[in-house]
């Protein structure tokens, strides 16, 4: 399906355009909190992710809140077996960490990809559920000349899919919602979110794995593995 009349591309950011490093592996985890004096099994990391997440989805007024993201890092360390005194200590260092671009590295196709959106004279944007400065992003990973504005949930006090963190971005551009594109690789709050307020969507599934909709909407929603896939669809 052929995207059309496109003035601006808003991306997501983690998972999207950067990933984690070591230090937000099993084997980081367990040296944060080895430096709080607990001891956590660094093989249960994958899983302890998987029982934590359900914490990120159950948010219902998506206000945006420390503690969410607190509380998210305190279940994957008492899944991996962690506990003790250290534990919240541990929990807001690793809140605070997570806002630091040194701990992530760009996907390889995030730059070439912006510059062909920017050659094109389509505008960038990006709408992130974080704490990280958007304004560090661009310039730890060299994007300063390729992004035209950013948003964060933490600035903003709304998360996505909340309607108004995207209004807010659109307005930021100076574009309307029918002539934006939204891409991420979260189906509920990057796609969802940015359908019900006008926008259009490019779910991004870089592990390949097909998603959970139903055969309407993945006729309505373009589904890519690689950003290389998104300027086709993107006519300006």
């Amino acid at each position: 399906m052929k995207i059309t009349t496109t003035r601006a591309v808003f991306f997501d950011v983690d998972f999207t355009l950067i990933y984690p490093g070591p230090t937000f592996q099993g084997e980081g985890y367990q040296r944060f909190c080895e430096k709080h004096g607990m001891r956590v099994d660094a093989s249960a990391f994958t899983r302890a992710v998987a029982s934590a997440s359900a914490l990120l989805e159950g948010v219902k007024d998506h206000r945006y809140d420390p503690q969410l993201f607190i509380d998210y890092a305190r279940r994957i360390i008492e899944e991996m077996g962690g506990s003790g005194p250290g534990l919240d200590a541990c929990t807001r260092e690793m809140y605070e960490e997570w806002a630091a671009c040194r701990h992530f590295s760009l996907y390889d196709d995030v730059e070439p990809v912006f510059r062909t959106l920017n050659a094109r004279g389509v505008r960038i944007g990006l709408i992130s559920n974080t704490h990280r400065s958007l304004a560090s992003f661009q310039s730890h990973f060299e994007l300063d000349d390729l992004v035209s504005g950013a948003i964060s949930s933490w600035e903003h006090g709304y998360m996505k899919p909340h309607p108004s963190i995207f209004r807010a971005a659109l307005d930021l551009l100076g574009v309307a919602a029918g002539e934006s594109v939204m891409v991420g690789d979260s189906p509920s709050d990057d796609i969802e979110g940015a359908l019900r307020i006008g926008m259009r969507g490019v779910l991004l599934r870089r592990s390949g794995v097909r998603p959970h909709w139903s055969e309407a909407r993945l006729e309505q929603v373009p589904v890519i593995s690689t950003l290389c896939d998104l300027p086709p669809l993107v006519t300006p």
